[in-house]
């Protein structure tokens, strides 16, 4: 098994190493990292079976990790802090082990995830981490039957932009660049996908938080909203609107 750990605490992590040694002498320590930033660059790189990691780093919280990469393994979460339970298991948690802990603890997390693993494997089912990856999706539509060049084709919602109307016609565009047009209005398209992933900034327009580049203060007390790709106008966000938006991205 290959396991990385995510602790700022020198003492903290060299424990863990040391346990994880002896409880699981086959396995193999990837990394270290002691912030987010260098944790993000390192699973850019390493695709761990499991990860040990704790809350509260020397930059943030380690939540933030799994905003930039994708984490598809599970996570014993390690802290001193019993409040962040349920974002924890909401953040592919397998178990959730306070400081300071004993051998007993991380031999019972070791177990925990191993009895898993075996659960999926004597019941013929996908894997664990294909289970955990599945459930952190985001809910919602996954594809749009598109029409152009007289042909059918799908896009998967994950590659769109954002959509939009002109002319009374509901359009996506993809990170690609690529536009099609569709046939259901802007109003049903909102309602298929998955409102943690889109939001409807403006009556014209239908944006992925992906694609959100960069926001700034803009006359009127409105907001505008930039993309990284282009749009054909200025993506505006009237003041009315401005907290509902701003809630909704941090509740990603």
């Amino acid at each position: 098994m290959n396991i990385i750990i995510i602790e700022d605490e020198f003492r903290a992590a060299k424990s863990l190493q040391n346990l994880i040694s002896d409880l699981k002498p086959d396995s193999k320590i990837l990394g270290v990292y002691d912030s987010i930033e260098t944790s993000i660059e390192g699973l850019k790189e390493i695709k761990p079976d499991l990860i040990f990691m704790d809350i509260h780093l020397s930059d943030g919280l380690s939540f933030e990790i799994f905003k930039s990469v994708d984490i598809t393994c599970p996570v014993v979460f390690c802290t001193a802090f019993d409040q962040y339970m349920l974002d924890a298991f909401k953040s592919k948690g397998v178990d959730y082990v306070l400081k300071p802990f004993s051998k007993e603890d991380i031999a019972e997390a070791l177990r925990k995830v191993d009895e898993l693993k075996k659960f999926f494997q004597k019941n013929d089912l996908p894997d664990l981490e294909s289970i955990i990856q599945k459930m952190n999706q985001p809910a919602g539509k996954s594809n749009f039957l598109v029409f152009k060049n007289q042909k059918y084709t799908t896009i998967p919602t994950e590659d769109i932009a954002y959509f939009y109307i002109h002319n009374e016609i509901t359009h996506l565009v993809t990170f690609a660049k690529e536009q099609f047009s569709l046939t259901q209005p802007l109003g049903q398209v909102a309602e298929q996908v998955s409102d943690k992933q889109f939001f409807r900034v403006n009556r014209q327009y239908l944006v992925n938080f992906k694609a959100i580049k960069e926001m700034e203060h803009y006359f009127q007390r409105k907001i505008l909203v930039k993309l990284t790709i282009e749009t054909p106008e200025k993506l505006l966000i009237n003041k009315e609107k401005t907290h509902s938006f701003f809630t909704w991205l941090e509740d990603r």
